[in-house]
C-alpha cells in the first residue's frame, strides 16, 4: 500500500491587509512619502508602496507631529 496523504490540510484563514497609515496634515515629510507611495501606486511598483508605508509609520512613531502618534491626523 503507498502512503498517499488521505486527509485535507488544515483550513487557511485569510485577514484583509492592514490599512496603509495616513500622513499627518501640514507635514512636508509625511507629504513627500505620501506622493511617492502614489507615483508607486501609479506604476504599480507593490514593494515601494510598502516601503514607503513603513516609512510613513515609522516617522509617526517617531513623534515628529508633537502629538499622539495614533488617531490624530
Amino acid at each position: 500500500m503507498d502512503d498517499a496523504k488521505t486527509t485535507m490540510a488544515p483550513p487557511v484563514y485569510v485577514v484583509d491587509p492592514p490599512l496603509p497609515p495616513e500622513p499627518f496634515r501640514d507635514c512636508d515629510v509625511c507629504d513627500a512619502l505620501a506622493r511617492q507611495r502614489t507615483e508607486a501606486t501609479a506604476i504599480g511598483d507593490w514593494s515601494k508602496v510598502t516601503d514607503t508605508n513603513v516609512e510613513i509609520g515609522r516617522h509617526h512613531n517617531l513623534s515628529h507631529h508633537g502629538r499622539a502618534s495614533r488617531g490624530t491626523l
